[in-house]
């Protein structure tokens, strides 16, 4: 990782979609460091060396470095390419083959994954892209492993994401990544959407945020989510919904993509990284606080879902006074 601040630098390119390259500016290029100083920093570049790039709908976006200043990103976004249809201009897929090949976390928004996969640094490994675009795609790059009923993936310090709200995931997810699990549910609620979806989750789903809605399905997840360190089963969950157990894992399933138990172990991992982040609280405690049976299956499912060991997730992210914890839960 090169020293300062982490270098964001978003790629854009002519006809590029206006709602893709707005996601990165506003997650990354917005100083949050209220939040974490240093915040990134962020810089737009494009192998157009004019002074402004027309994007799709009549956008412009002035102020652009040339590709040249992604070889000294730490992060480079690919929001999308102006259409699936073409190949994919060759400076373009050059500059961002040469970041990757100088280190650089490369993150691909929707049909930017064309982009990737032309410059070969999708080959071999698991992508992503909108689900409409997902044949086209495995069609024009055999070598890549396309699977479109995801919002997001990462492979090897490479990030492919689905569709429009799948960029956000994606991009809350490298925020995650790099400050933890309080930092991102903090700029998930200044942008007033959930705070997280795993990646795993299907691109298919009716209702992507539910807990928004005043459906049946809400007030369920609020009391589950008031509950998890409760031993909570099927049939409980079942009957607190007043349905059976087999409309409780349709509904779930069609809303949310997965089975009722999955989702409250994702939450309870969740509250888990909260918890080591904010308090000094031993790991056997924040177990019990999330309703593991033992801390043995704690550690198990944490480091599954996480890629790291409770301790080592509270060493990086724990925040280093009681005093800043409090402020963060109350902001």
């Amino acid at each position: 990782m090169r020293s300062g601040p982490h270098q964001v630098t978003m790629l854009v390119s002519p006809g590029m979609p206006v709602f893709e390259a707005a996601l990165p500016s506003e997650i990354f290029g917005i100083d949050r460091s209220d939040l974490v100083s240093p915040w990134y920093r962020f810089s737009v570049a494009s192998t157009d060396c004019r002074a402004s790039v027309a994007l799709s709908s009549g956008f412009h976006v002035s102020t652009v470095a040339h590709t040249a200043a992604l070889k000294r990103a730490d992060t480079v976004v690919v929001p999308a390419c102006a259409s699936v249809h073409k190949q994919p201009p060759p400076d373009l897929v050059d500059a961002v083959r040469e970041a990757y090949e100088c280190g650089a976390r490369i993150l691909s928004i929707c049909s930017g994954a064309f982009i990737l996969a032309a410059a070969g640094i999708l080959d071999g490994r698991r992508a992503t892209t909108h689900w409409m675009h997902a044949g086209e795609l495995q069609t024009k790059h055999p070598e890549v492993r396309v699977d479109a009923s995801v919002l997001y993936i990462e492979d090897r310090n490479v990030i492919t994401s689905a569709g429009t709200a799948a960029g956000l995931d994606a991009c809350l997810h490298v925020v995650r990544t790099d400050h933890g699990a309080h930092i991102a549910s903090e700029v998930a609620r200044r942008l007033v959407t959930p705070p997280h979806r795993e990646g795993g989750q299907s691109q298919y789903v009716r209702n992507p945020s539910p807990i928004l809605d005043n459906d049946w399905l809400a007030p369920l997840l609020e009391w589950l989510a008031a509950n998890l360190e409760q031993a909570l089963a099927t049939k409980q969950i079942a009957d607190k919904a007043g349905v059976s157990v087999r409309t409780l894992e349709r509904r779930f399933r069609s809303a949310l993509g997965m089975p009722p138990l999955q989702w409250i172990l994702q939450q309870r991992v969740r509250r888990a990284q909260e918890l080591l982040e904010l308090t000094d609280r031993p790991v056997d405690w924040v177990a019990d606080q999330c309703g593991f049976g033992t801390s043995a299956g704690f550690r198990a499912h944490f480091s599954r879902l996480v890629g790291v060991s409770p301790t080592q997730y509270r060493r990086t992210f724990h925040f280093s006074s009681e005093r800043e914890a409090i402020s963060l839960m109350r902001a």
